[in-house]
């Protein structure tokens, strides 16, 4: 009891301070777990794409997609920091999984390793940020707990921080190189001031035993000209490889760390130009092991070479300026996105800082108007850690928005000068005294109501509060969640398929799905099985299509291409089976809808959903106020149509409870995405059994003989009567022959059969020709359900015109060419459908 009594007090009677920073330790631990949750908001492709997928991908021998920026050719991004924070890091792993498959057959790789280790990795990483800050506020002596307070409630360490992005990095090192600097600044500010006073005092001595004591003082004083020179160029290297933008941030650090306690009597030019080369020297073996990991990844330099000494420039890779040379070209940078130059001041700063923002964009206005009007006295010292960090702040935000392609991540390191200047102000608020050199009634009454710490301290930490939890909720649970349990989705039908079966995902209006996620073995790597001690190379078994933002109408045309290939490779000598899924947003639904009405492809195609993944939103298709459920999600809101899968019709708005909470209910569905699977509709042909006294009591055998030889007389008339009446219409009476048939040369790996000319088919004039219904069932199409085809996406023959084929009715057109042994052609006009019978 005493002992609670004692922490209750301790508790009530703790200072602001304190509480600041027990919410700090909540934020630091909150991000740790959010890691773990994981976190499936999908910020930015970047994300993955410009490290884990490629290296996870190379690891694992997975399959997996390496963008224009690893080619061979000419690579942009340096692989030798993910290299060693993700390849190495997921070798000993690996050597772990293996160790709990054997002992206690527990899985650990998965499609959730692949994504928390490397965020695991990276979130360790960004406290460096942390430490950093605390460092600095330390070692000048300022308050740290409300700066702490700021970067661990900020979304930018809370998202940002939590993720594998480059920026990310660049943000760690960026805040280590920072926090060097201002160490090297204060020790060399230190060490020169006493170094002057000694001399003062050495030449005002008048003893001798007096003046060798002041030189023994100042014989010990630390050396400061060339601290930390390797580790500070070391940084400097490792930030232009892992974004070359390092640059633009590093270059007013390195600047402030050269010129330190230049203009005073200790430190002169020689220093400077001392210290700009050795900075230089120390440079080059971080330089030299960078540029010799990339060229042997890259394979411009292979072991051989190394071996016989024929080395030349072209053996060597400066990935750097690779990517300087490609972003120097405006028209490939335009192809990313243009955007405005004021973008990065007027959105992205508010967007990442929000309060803080303005309040940095204020001080700094405040600065330059000071400057301009020559009131030196009051500006910042030079060489003071607020010039430094206002320095590591507006100088990279300047070139960077020369540049026309500007994202709100492209601006995460200046996160750690920005909180160390302006976080107290959410406390303090935006100024504590009267900041305008002139007093006007506006000045006053602006000051009064909005700038003073009156009127602006209560509520500025709690505007910095509500903006960074909902922006971390947006980003981090809300924004493209859908792709993640996407992929983990379709891991699981990967692995669960029946053999010899492709999977095919088309995705529309989202982002680009991670193919590592899905955890299937490379098809262009050789696999090595570890029983039989044999090397294999696996058949690629899931092909996806990503159409970007296109058009419902130009995506439907895509699924016909897709499903009739499929359906071609379905009917040859493999019988080759697919699974076809289409993944949109769920506010996409009623449009995917509208696009099967207007293309009739309701009469061929199934639409099947299967599930909506939970929460999503794709900033490409915003859901609508006025909207419906994504289909089959809320099913008594919907009547039963003939297209399964699919919405019905509205009702119409009416101002009643039912309706609001209807839309309401449909709004709140429409942040899904919608995982359908696609199916083409088959007529399925009648089939007789002669075996079946056992279903049909009460008859004998002989009946059921005589009933069943009754049934196919009467088709046989049937078909008869037609045939006479067609050739009484002149239909059938002489040969005819299609010159617009196109020549087919495309091979498929299903069913290499090779068109290669028209074909001119007789029907009834032609007795060398055998057409029956069911000699080719396969080969059975549909009038509505064949629309033009112009081009496949694999290379397959062009469709040019229906065919309206009768499986009872009418013949299946098969010709077999006497003349032509080697060639198999087909029903006028030589037209393979996509949408095929089975048999």
């Amino acid at each position: 009891m005493r002992l609670t009594r004692h922490i209750s007090q301790l508790w009530q009677n703790r200072v602001p301070t304190d509480r600041h920073l027990n919410t700090y330790f909540f934020f630091a631990v909150a991000r740790l777990v959010l890691v773990f949750v994981p976190q499936p908001g999908y910020v930015h492709p970047d994300e993955f794409f410009q490290s884990v997928e490629v290296m996870t991908g190379d690891h694992f021998r997975l399959e997996h997609t390496r963008t224009w920026e690893f080619n061979n050719s000419m690579p942009l991004r340096s692989v030798t920091l993910p290299f060693a924070l993700l390849r190495v890091p997921w070798s000993f792993y690996e050597f772990c999984a293996l160790y709990m498959r054997n002992l206690w057959n527990v899985e650990l790789i998965s499609t959730y390793a692949y994504v928390v280790f490397p965020r695991l990795i990276y979130t360790l990483i960004s406290y460096i940020n942390d430490w950093c800050l605390f460092r600095v506020c330390r070692l000048y002596g300022l308050r740290f707990e409300i700066r702490l307070l700021a970067m661990g409630s900020s979304w930018v360490l809370l998202v940002f921080g939590t993720r594998t992005f480059s920026n990310s990095l660049e943000m760690a090192m960026c805040s280590w190189l920072l926090c060097l600097v201002a160490e090297c600044m204060l020790r060399t500010n230190t060490v020169v001031y006493k170094k002057e006073f000694l001399e003062e005092k050495y030449d005002k001595a008048e003893s001798i035993s007096e003046r060798v004591k002041i030189w023994k003082l100042k014989n010990a004083l630390p050396s400061h000209n060339f601290q930390h020179m390797f580790v500070v160029s070391s940084i400097c290297v490792a930030g232009v490889f892992n974004r070359p933008t390092f640059l633009l941030f590093g270059a007013p650090m390195v600047f402030f760390w050269l010129l330190r306690g230049m203009g005073t009597r200790s430190v002169t030019f020689r220093d400077f130009n001392l210290r700009i080369g050795l900075f230089c020297l120390c440079a080059l073996p971080a330089l030299f092991l960078f540029i010799f990991c990339d060229s042997l990844y890259y394979q411009h330099l292979t072991v051989g070479e190394l071996h016989m000494m024929q080395l030349g420039i072209d053996n060597f890779v400066f990935t750097p300026w690779n990517f300087v040379k490609y972003n120097l070209n405006s028209a490939q940078t335009a192809s990313h996105g243009v955007h405005p130059c004021y973008v990065h001041l007027m959105v992205n700063m508010p967007l990442l800082f929000n309060v803080l923002a303005l309040a940095a964009l204020g001080a700094f206005a405040q600065i330059l108007l000071r400057f301009f009007r020559a009131e030196y006295q009051v500006l910042p010292r030079f060489q003071s850690i607020v010039s430094l960090m206002s320095g590591a702040i507006f100088v990279p935000l300047f070139f960077l928005s020369l540049i026309n392609h500007q994202e709100p991540r492209f601006l995460i390191p200046i996160t750690f000068p920005l909180l160390l200047l302006h976080a107290p102000k959410l406390v303090t608020g935006f100024s504590a005294k009267y900041p305008f050199q002139k007093e006007h009634h506006l000045l006053r009454w602006f000051y009064d109501r909005l700038l003073s710490s009156k009127a602006s301290a209560p509520h500025l930490l709690r505007i910095w509060y509500v903006s960074n939890v909902v922006l971390t909720l947006f980003f981090g649970f809300i924004h493209q969640a859908g792709i993640y349990p996407l992929a983990e989705h379709m891991a699981h039908v990967v692995a669960t398929k029946p053999a010899a079966t492709h999977v095919h995902l088309m995705t529309s209006h989202v982002y680009s799905l991670p193919l590592h996620l899905v955890n299937i073995p490379s098809s262009r790597v050789l696999q090595f099985n570890p029983r039989t001690h044999s090397r294999y190379r696996r058949q690629r078994d899931f092909y996806l299509y990503e159409y970007g933002s296109q058009s419902l109408d130009n995506l439907l045309h895509k699924v016909k291409l897709i499903s009739g290939n499929c359906e071609v490779k379905l009917s040859g000598p493999n019988r080759l089976r697919y699974k076809l899924y289409l993944s949109i947003p769920a506010s996409l639904s009623s449009d995917l809808h509208e696009a099967l009405v207007r293309s009739n492809a309701s009469s061929y195609l199934n639409f099947e959903l299967l599930h909506v993944f939970y929460p999503h939103l794709s900033t490409e298709a915003f859901p609508r106020i006025q909207g419906r459920h994504p289909c089959d999600v809320d099913a008594p809101h919907w009547a039963h149509d003939d297209l399964r899968g699919t919405c019905a019709v509205e009702q119409p708005p009416a101002l009643s409870y039912f309706y609001l909470t209807k839309q309401f209910s449909s709004f709140v569905h429409q942040f899904g995405l919608a995982l359908y699977e696609i199916d083409v509709r088959r007529k399925r042909p009648r089939q007789f059994n002669m075996k079946v006294s056992h279903c049909m009591p009460g008859y004998a055998q002989d009946d059921l003989v005589s009933l069943t030889f009754t049934h196919l007389s009467l088709q046989f008339l049937i078909c008869l009567a037609l045939c006479f009446a067609v050739a009484q219409a002149g239909f059938l009476a002489s040969p005819v022959t299609y010159a617009a048939a196109p020549s087919y040369a495309a091979t498929y790996a299903a069913g290499p059969v090779a068109y290669s000319a028209p074909v001119t088919t007789y029907a009834a004039a032609a007795p060398a020709y055998s057409t029956y219904a069911a000699a080719a069932p396969a080969y059975s199409t549909y009038a509505a359900a064949a629309p033009a085809y112009t081009a496949s996406v694999y290379g397959a023959p062009a469709y040019t015109a229906p065919v309206t084929t009768y499986a009872a009715a009418a013949p299946a057109y098969t010709s077999y060419a006497a003349a032509a042994p080697a060639y198999s052609t087909y029903a006028a006009p030589a037209i393979v459908s996509p949408f095929l019978k089975k048999k």
